[in-house]
């Protein structure tokens, strides 16, 4: 494992810069690095040496990012537009202290683990990958729980009104 995290510490930058290079987005570029270095992780027993160490992490993270890539390709564009209005619009509310006190309210009354994982989220800026160890469970765990605590911020917030 410390031969790992020297590696990790020689290469984590250079692959984040390849995978930005890729995304063009900084977070997604940081998530997939972290993927990156997970799969590296627990196929590190499978790197033969025919190729530089950054090469082969380079490759696990150019498919990585085509496995992203793919997905996104099928992503619900509706759901994806009304996602996008629905962040806009949760931005606005936020600054409008009326609607910053309802949204104090509504998180306060939500149910555990979403409340917590709202607030790493938004407010501690954490990504989901250190959410999810923080609960013991998986970046996807923290992922849907998250987008879960917004649906029912957005449900409960229209209640309000």
């Amino acid at each position: 494992m410390a031969k790992f995290s020297k590696i990790y510490d020689e290469y984590a930058n250079k692959v984040y810069h390849y995978l930005l290079a890729l995304t063009r987005d900084e977070q997604i570029a940081e998530e997939l690095t972290q993927d990156t270095f997970y799969k590296a992780m627990l196929h590190i027993h499978q790197f033969k040496e025919q190729c530089s160490m950054f090469t082969w992490l380079c490759q696990i993270g150019k498919n990585t990012y085509i496995s992203w890539y793919r997905k996104q390709k099928f992503v619900d564009q509706e759901a994806e537009l009304q996602e996008m209005e629905f962040e806009q619009d949760f931005v606005k509310d936020m600054v409008s202290k009326e609607q910053s006190m309802k949204v104090h309210k509504v998180l306060h009354s939500l149910e555990e683990p979403y409340k917590e994982v709202f607030n790493l989220r938004v407010f501690g800026e954490l990504k989901f990958k250190e959410i999810g160890e923080i609960f013991d469970k998986s970046e996807v765990w923290a992922k849907v729980t998250y987008y879960r605590a917004k649906a029912k911020i957005m449900e409960r917030m229209e209640e309000w009104e």
